[in-house]
């Protein structure tokens, strides 16, 4: 019943995102990123608690939210100007290199592959690979626990992936739609664990209904640097991206921002990155 409720939930949410991205193609957007035009597209996830999710409402919250605000302001939007653009992982690099945003600001890790296509700025966040349980599941404590276990998978995953090619073979995988149905599987033991990177792990785990239910277990399985991107050679706007990265960190709104949007998990952040000159 639950999974019922859950895939009913993310077709709502789907529905409201489609609307958006539609809404968001009307409006007028400058596109040089001097900060003079009357709006800025900035790409962000839409079904991230934590990260970057559309509420209800139709309006937009989660730490890369954040993030992409307070770098808009500083290069002369404000928050009303910004209009927010679906950027599924898949597509990131396409929306970049069409000039369908200035920026993209979604869970984004930096690695050599993507830089062949896209600039970063950043890094701004140290996420790394972890297990999601329930929390008073103490059966797993390590990768290599999940031997005879079920672990969740989203489909198009490489994390749960790489666990079950490398640490733990034997692990049980399930492939589900989205992360929402995995926590419901975790809550109705249908799964024993759930990997991805702990920063949207703990997102999910924030929300009010969840509190208290599950707990991360800090293994640090990988590496993953979040950063922000932007289209190839735009060396101006990375420069400027930078500067305000920067100033977010020394002003205390990166880790007010930490702290409101991972907090509620017990989510144990590394200090903010050194960010690229």
């Amino acid at each position: 019943m639950k999974l019922q409720k859950a895939t009913a939930a993310a077709a709502t949410a789907l529905v409201i995102a489609l609307t958006a991205t539609a809404c968001g193609g009307d409006s007028k957007d400058d596109s040089s990123g001097s900060g003079s035009g009357d709006k800025i597209t900035i790409g962000i996830k839409f079904d991230q608690p934590g990260i970057g999710l559309q509420k209800p409402d139709g309006s937009y919250a989660g730490f890369d939210v954040d993030v992409a605000t307070y770098v808009a302001k500083e290069l002369g939007y404000d928050a009303k100007n910004i209009v927010w653009k679906k950027a599924p992982s898949a597509e990131r690099e396409n929306l970049i290199a069409n000039g369908d945003v200035k920026f993209v600001a979604a869970s984004y890790t930096i690695n050599d592959e993507r830089k062949k296509k896209v600039d970063f700025a950043g890094p701004y966040l140290l996420a790394h690979q972890d297990l999601l349980v329930r929390a008073d599941d103490n059966s797993i404590t390590k990768a290599e626990d999940l031997n005879s276990k079920k672990l969740c998978s989203v489909a198009g995953s490489t994390s749960a992936q790489n666990i079950h090619d490398t640490l733990a073979p034997k692990a049980d995988l399930q492939e589900f739609a989205g992360y929402s149905e995995c926590l419901t599987g975790l809550e109705n033991e249908a799964v024993d664990a759930l990997t991805t990177d702990d920063s949207i792990l703990a997102g999910y785990a924030a929300q009010p209904e969840l509190k208290g239910k599950f707990k991360l277990l800090g293994l640090k399985l990988s590496d993953e640097p979040y950063g922000i991107g932007l289209k190839k050679g735009d060396t101006e706007l990375k420069t400027k991206v930078n500067d305000a990265l920067k100033k977010m960190v020394s002003d205390g709104s990166w880790e007010k921002a930490v702290k409101a949007n991972f907090g509620p998990a017990n989510y144990k952040n590394e200090p903010a990155p050194q960010i690229a000159d």
